[in-house]
């Protein structure tokens, strides 16, 4: 079942994977997480070869691979999506033509004007009864196009965006939103400004029905059905290298009750 499948039946939860190791995302996706979130923007992932394996191990472990990549560029999305990641995030999206750009790169004809090639792992390298009509129609219905609203502007600009056609969900940034207003950056919304921003989005997507994206840390019963309740459907429990430190301090907190 893909993770677009997935959705329509309830919320969906993953993992951010920061440290570019595939056997990270092998035991994500052991634990019977949804979804691995891979990152181009601020990890140090070394390329598209590394994200390649990245995309392998999560397809080995059954976990959704999703990829943030580095932003509206035509070949970086078309390679990402040719190694079988099942959608792209994109980051600060501000406007409707940002938007715009990401479906014409990400999706075939008639939605988009995405360039094809069937030697590649999403058309099974173009064996056992290839067909390319197949081939694009089942990937304009499966690929998932989740820009990120971590700006103002997007709020500016939010009906105009939404209006897009092919937008499944929206990835709200708490930190780089708050960054964008000036106010006191955190995953926990405590700005007005902030707040506004989210609010307007879960109203709009609402009316749409698009499903939004957004980070719940720490992620306790409690906070889950609290973002739940606000709209959040897509939640990302945190990232690898956050639950390492953590794990990391609770043993060393221990340790340090002996030495």
């Amino acid at each position: 079942m893909t993770l677009k499948e997935k959705l329509k039946k309830g919320p969906v939860f993953g993992i951010t994977c920061y440290t570019g190791v595939a056997s990270v995302v092998e035991c994500i996706g052991n634990w019977g997480y949804d979804f691995v979130y891979l990152d181009l923007e601020h990890a140090t992932i070394d390329g598209l070869t590394n994200i390649e394996r990245l995309i392998l191990a999560a397809k080995h472990a059954n976990v959704s691979p999703l990829v943030r990549v580095s932003g509206v560029h035509d070949s970086e999305i078309r390679q990402i999506l040719e190694m079988g990641a099942e959608g792209v995030v994109v980051p600060h999206c501000r406007t409707r033509a940002d938007v715009e750009a990401i479906i014409k790169n990400a999706k075939f004809p008639p939605m988009g004007r995405r360039g094809g090639e069937s030697n590649v792992r999403a058309a099974n390298f173009g064996v056992n009864g290839f067909s390319w009509s197949e081939y694009t129609k089942k990937s304009n219905e499966d690929t998932m196009i989740i820009p990120m609203d971590e700006d103002f502007e997007f709020t500016d600009n939010i009906e105009d965006i939404l209006s897009v056609e092919g937008i499944d969900a929206v990835n709200f940034g708490p930190v780089d939103y708050a960054l964008s207003v000036g106010a006191q950056v955190g995953y926990k919304i405590t700005d007005d400004r902030v707040d506004y921003g989210f609010k307007r989005l879960a109203e709009e997507c609402g009316k749409r029905g698009i499903g939004i994206m957004g980070p719940v840390v720490p992620s306790k019963e409690e906070d889950l059905k609290a973002a739940i309740a606000k709209g959040y459907n897509m939640l990302i429990l945190g990232n690898d290298m956050y639950h390492l430190n953590q794990n990391l301090k609770a043993t060393v907190d221990e340790v340090n009750k002996v030495r």
